[in-house]
């Protein structure tokens, strides 16, 4: 069914109250049931879900997966099949889309956890407490909801703005309760599947699940005396190596230096695939480019120079060469200024996210004679007046008695947070996309102006423009879609506060199980968070602009200089030429620098996931044929499968490593 939507010449003339009353005329679905028990605990248990499976990729790549169309097709599926058993009656349409705002307000709750909390305590060496990491993320989230409403009423009734991602939920909420209903059960049986096929190669890879399975299970350690459980290698080039020191066999190396030292290995991680299959051939490039560059040609030449060396620490311990030294010693600066530099070019080039809340558009109807219909539906303004600047101060409050953030700096940051909030809004509005990573380094720079010495008082800052940014823009993007059904803005509203504490609730426990497991005397580390398992890729990005920050240049390799100074040229020409060919140019300065920060053998496996997507995508090409629906329209769906099925098993083997055999 076509959804109901204004034409171009009635979204430029009509004043916002002529929308309004169409709106509430032709879509509005007063009716029908929309934030109900069954739907508010579904999302929630469902967002607690998802900000695990994001926590868990994130801490691997930096990234965090999109999880609004797999909620929706989850919820979906399920009420479906309850509904066909008689033991409930089916979602409506609202239900499904508020279940999918809570979720989606939950998934993406993990961002600071993995990029400015975790740098935090890495740079400190401090362990935030749980309570004050709850708090902190809590009162931002918030802030960035009542900062949202204001806008939803000029970007999504007024101006009409895209919104591509949640118009895209929007469509398929459609089309699954109006018609192609076969086509949601379809994808989540491929969900299904491919969750099952990663969660099973994860099984049997997993220490702790073999230890449990095998030893407490079937009491092979009893009747064949192992003393450790078999496990399939998720480095799938560990076979090789052994047979190489049993048989003697050759050792690849570059310039002298095993490529193992320099992380060129090969890996079976399922979730990898997924990853790659939904960033993309051409981002999957741009990442493999920066992987190639750094692990094949300077990190050798640098090892063999003298700029990468053995360390030794204070307590005498050796720290042999390894990708994580690599990275930390010398490779860090230049993807830092890759990454910097083209953020912030492609944020310059697309001066309409400037532009477009500040113009003033011609109205038909003088304001006066406005009513406003929709005044019983909408989170009251005032509410948005009285909460915002009671949540500046708690945010300034627990900045400054939690991370030690100068009053002074804690309350002048909002100001540039609140301007940089609208930016980052607006590029949802337009593009989908939210540069968050861009907009908290200027905040960082900014706030370095006043006090370089103090690590807090950038990476803290910067830290709540990025969830203060992604929870407006993420929140008016689940907006857009229940606009285009009918859906009440204040329930939606709630239902994301509602994600917010889910979201919190299952990734900060979590954080600590993942990153910061006790030792043996009980104790947690900063130096657990990086690890061979989660390289996290984010966290060691913004310690690098907070240290840059504090020591600056002199602090570095001349080498290392001369590597920044090259690639934040690279990065500016590359990202010109993106703006100059309108986006056909394939690479991509961000991704290049976070293909130097990700370890290589995800790199390659997240090419290896878009590259099979793109060649049968390519092969597939034709709408209706059973190779178009797998691979094009079932992309996401076998995606998100494998991602969640791999996670969710990655995650109880850690908690079955903790709480049995720790």
């Amino acid at each position: 069914m076509a959804l109901p939507q204004l034409t171009d010449e009635q979204i430029r003339t009509w004043s916002r109250s002529q929308k309004d009353q169409w709106w509430f005329k032709n879509v509005y679905r007063g009716d029908m049931a929309q934030l109900t028990l069954r739907s508010a605990f579904t999302g929630f248990l469902l967002g607690g879900v998802l900000a695990a499976t994001n926590l868990y990729i994130g801490g691997k790549t930096g990234i965090t997966t999109g999880v609004g169309l797999t909620s929706v097709i989850l919820a979906f599926a399920l009420y479906r099949a309850l509904a066909k058993s008689g033991i409930a009656q089916d979602f409506t349409i609202l239900e499904n889309n508020c279940t999918q705002s809570i979720a989606t307000a939950a998934g993406y709750m993990t961002s600071p956890l993995i990029s400015a909390l975790a740098a935090y305590m890495i740079v400190t060496g401090h362990i935030i407490p749980w309570w004050h990491m709850l708090a902190w993320m809590i009162v931002v989230s918030l802030l960035g909801v009542f900062l949202a409403f204001p806008m939803k009423r000029r970007f999504i009734n007024e101006d009409q703005l895209p919104f591509p991602e949640g118009r895209a939920a929007g469509v398929v909420l459609d089309a699954l309760y109006h018609g192609a209903a076969e086509q949601g059960v379809y994808k989540a049986r491929l969900l299904g599947w491919t969750a099952a096929l990663a969660a099973f190669i994860n099984f049997i890879s997993g220490d702790g699940w073999m230890r449990l399975f095998q030893f407490s299970i079937l009491r092979m350690n009893t009747w064949l005396g192992l003393k450790e459980p078999w496990v399939w290698a998720e480095r799938i080039d560990t076979y090789y190596y052994d047979l190489a020191t049993k048989f003697h066999l050759w050792t690849p190396s570059i310039l002298g230096t095993d490529i193992r030292q320099l992380g060129l290995r090969l890996t079976l991680d399922f979730s990898m695939f997924g990853v790659g299959g939904l960033m993309g051939i051409s981002v999957a490039t741009s990442c493999l480019l920066g992987t190639f560059i750094n692990y094949v040609i300077l990190a050798p030449i640098m090892i063999r120079h003298g700029d990468i060396v053995t360390r030794v620490t204070a307590a005498g311990a050796t720290i042999p060469i390894s990708r994580a030294e690599i990275v930390n010693q010398w490779s860090l600066w230049w993807a830092v200024s890759m990454m910097v530099v083209g953020s912030l070019v492609s944020l310059l080039g697309k001066p309409e996210l400037f532009r477009t809340f500040f113009q003033r558009k011609a109205k038909a109807v003088p304001a006066a004679d406005e009513v406003d219909v929709l005044k019983h539906i909408e989170l009251p303004l005032w509410m948005s007046a009285v909460a915002v600047p009671i949540l500046t101060v708690l945010g300034a409050t627990v900045s400054h008695e939690f991370f030690g953030v100068p009053w002074f700096l804690a309350f002048i940051s909002f100001p540039l947070i609140f301007v940089l909030t609208i930016i980052c809004t607006n590029s949802m509005a337009l593009t989908s996309w939210t540069p968050t990573g861009a907009l908290s380094k200027i905040t960082q720079f900014t706030m370095a102006a006043f006090d370089r010495t103090n690590p807090a008082s950038n990476l803290i800052p910067g830290g709540m423009t990025s969830e203060i940014s992604a929870n407006a823009a993420n929140l008016l993007s689940d907006i857009k879609p229940g606009y285009m059904l009918g859906a009440k803005p204040r329930q939606q509203a709630i239902g994301h506060v509602i994600g917010i504490f889910a979201g919190s609730l299952a990734a900060v426990p979590l954080f600590y199980l993942l990153f910061l497991p006790p030792a043996a005397d009980g104790t947690r580390s900063a130096a657990s968070i990086v690890s061979d398992q989660f390289a996290m890729p984010a966290a060691v990005q913004w310690r690098g602009v907070a240290e840059l920050i504090a020591h600056g240049l002199k602090s570095l390799p001349t080498s290392a200089v001369a590597a920044m100074i090259v690639a934040a040229v690279c990065a500016a020409a590359i990202e010109i030429t993106r703006i100059v060919t309108k986006g056909r140019f394939p690479l991509s300065a961000v991704s290049i620098g976070l293909g130097v920060v990700l370890p290589p053998e995800y790199v390659f496996a997240m090419w290896i996931g878009a590259a099979i997507f793109w060649w049968q995508g390519r092969k597939h090409s034709t709408p209706g044929t059973k190779g178009h629906d797998f691979w094009v329209e079932g992309c996401e769906p076998i995606c998100a499968g494998l991602i969640s099925g791999w996670a969710l098993t990655g995650i109880a083997n850690s908690v079955i490593n903790v709480v049995l055999y720790s």
